[in-house]
């Protein structure tokens, strides 16, 4: 694949990166999407169990079905897509990465300067105090959980029907405002308020690059788009942040 000459040219011009990414990356590490038909668990949907109305009829239920997710997720890996947007946060002092995945492979990949848009799925929160721990149990010896509180603690996860924390949302607009790059790595761009930000750090002068499966909503108003599998696209983008 070739990389453009302005692609290449941004990339070693830039001093404050943002990267955004979807569920596209993980994928690629064989991480189910849990949404559709290959997301039935039980004859459930997604959407059937990640609400609060299910957690409140049967909080059993719904941890079942994340701890069946989590020991799918337990045993993968970062794909080499990970490992070049970990890369560039070493190389950047200004440095931002916005994630929809709840996964933590981000995490795993040597990733610290993150946000989380929708949770993750490796920690719990207590229904009562809403202390935020790492649980990292897999499989889990009590469903549900409880806190040492002695409530019952929930899976660290937006759900449907809920409002993103305003802290992540702030943190991640304040960073596509102020970045001079930004690269939009493996999501959909439909869902909010994650799709609006290539829109805001473009029109704030950044350089924004879609590295996509396919095409979406976003292809036409990107500086660069390039269509493939994040673990092949971004290595060839790594040595220009040198």
């Amino acid at each position: 694949m070739k990389i453009s000459k302005e692609t290449i040219k941004a990339i070693e011009s830039s001093d404050n990166v943002v990267v955004l990414t979807g569920a596209g990356i993980s994928a690629e590490s064989g991480v189910p999407t849990f949404r559709g038909e290959e997301g039935l668990w039980r004859n459930f949907r997604a959407e059937e169990l990640a609400t609060p109305f299910a957690f409140q009829r049967d909080p059993k239920l719904v941890w079942e079905w994340y701890d069946w997710r989590r020991n799918l997720i337990k045993p993968l890996y970062p794909n080499a897509g990970h490992k070049v947007i970990a890369s560039v946060e070493q190389k950047k002092s200004s440095f931002k990465l916005i994630t929809q995945n709840v996964d933590g492979l981000h995490q795993k990949a040597g990733n610290k300067k993150y946000v989380e848009l929708h949770g993750n799925i490796w920690k719990t929160r207590c229904t009562e105090e809403g202390k935020v721990t790492e649980n990292l149990e897999s499989p889990l010896k009590k469903i549900p959980p409880v806190c040492e509180c002695g409530a019952m603690l929930r899976p660290h996860i937006v759900w449907f029907g809920e409002s993103l924390p305003v802290e992540a949302i702030q943190s991640s607009y304040q960073a596509a405002e102020n970045c001079d790059l930004m690269m939009v790595v493996g999501t959909s761009a439909v869902v909010q308020p994650a799709a609006s930000l290539p829109g805001i750090a473009k029109n704030t002068g950044a350089f924004v690059i879609e590295i996509n499966a396919e095409e979406t909503p976003i292809s036409d108003m990107v500086d660069d788009s390039y269509l493939g599998k994040a673990g092949e696209i971004l290595p060839l983008l790594e040595k220009y942040f040198e």
